[in-house]
């Protein structure tokens, strides 16, 4: 979650956290694809805005994915309860704007500039999306690249270049590569390799495999011999950028 803009990066359990997180009174989710383990929390957000209710819930992604949300996660036989949100679908837009900046009652917050979002088509079963997300005020750039084997083009690199904060998966370790071309993920070492080519600030490493058992699931130390602001995401770290 970017709490001070009230934008949250995909929608998986961890959404449980979310209500004392809340700063802002809209709150825009990006889902980068519709695997269960990106969307089950949307199915919290019922307790979730009880807690703190917002005025206004957007949610984006492309058009099939967000179909398929609607039809099959919220279908009345599993999940009875409508969730009251505006559903934008991306699949016709370049670029949108999401956080404080961009809502109706922005005038409230003279300060807030909205967030500048462009998308990315990513290697993965099913198809998901990388997301670049441009602050205006201070001037930064955060990648959002989750559930993709690890797109190594020139046209990639191009538009990761420069990012103040690269996340990026990094299901599998090394020695796992074969499975994580078979399944649509990401290694350490090529998640370094595309850090270090696209020369941004800093690497996050995310979606790290559960099942990775041990204090280093990622074999940090391989990451950062290529990349050395190479960092592992874990539950409620704070990450500055």
């Amino acid at each position: 979650m970017l709490a001070e803009d009230g934008i949250v990066l995909d929608a998986g359990t961890g959404i449980y956290r979310l209500a004392p997180l809340i700063k802002t009174d809209s709150i825009d989710i990006l889902i980068s694809h519709a695997h269960l383990d990106h969307i089950a929390g949307l199915t919290f957000l019922l307790n979730v805005l009880f807690q703190r209710p917002v005025s206004l819930l957007r949610i984006w992604g492309e058009a099939a994915k967000l179909a398929a949300i609607k039809t099959h996660l919220f279908n009345e036989a599993i999940f009875p309860v409508p969730l009251r949100a505006n559903w934008h679908p991306i699949d016709d837009l370049a670029s949108f704007t999401v956080g404080v900046g961009s809502v109706s009652d922005a005038s409230k917050t003279s300060k807030a500039f909205p967030v500048v979002v462009d998308w990315r088509h990513q290697d993965h079963p099913g198809g998901s999306v990388a997301y670049r997300l441009r602050w205006q005020e201070p001037e930064k750039t955060l990648i959002y690249a989750t559930d993709t084997v690890g797109d190594q083009s020139e046209e990639t690199r191009t538009w990761m270049h420069g990012a103040d904060l690269l996340m990026h998966e990094c299901y599998f370790r090394d020695h796992e590569h074969e499975w994580a071309i078979k399944t649509g993920h990401c290694w350490t070492t090529r998640a370094a390799q595309i850090a270090k080519a696209a020369r941004v600030k800093k690497l996050l490493l995310t979606h790290i495999n559960p099942l990775a058992l041990g204090v280093d699931p990622v074999e940090i130390d391989k990451a950062r011999a290529i990349f050395p602001a190479s960092h592992v995401a874990t539950d409620n770290v704070s990450v500055e950028f």
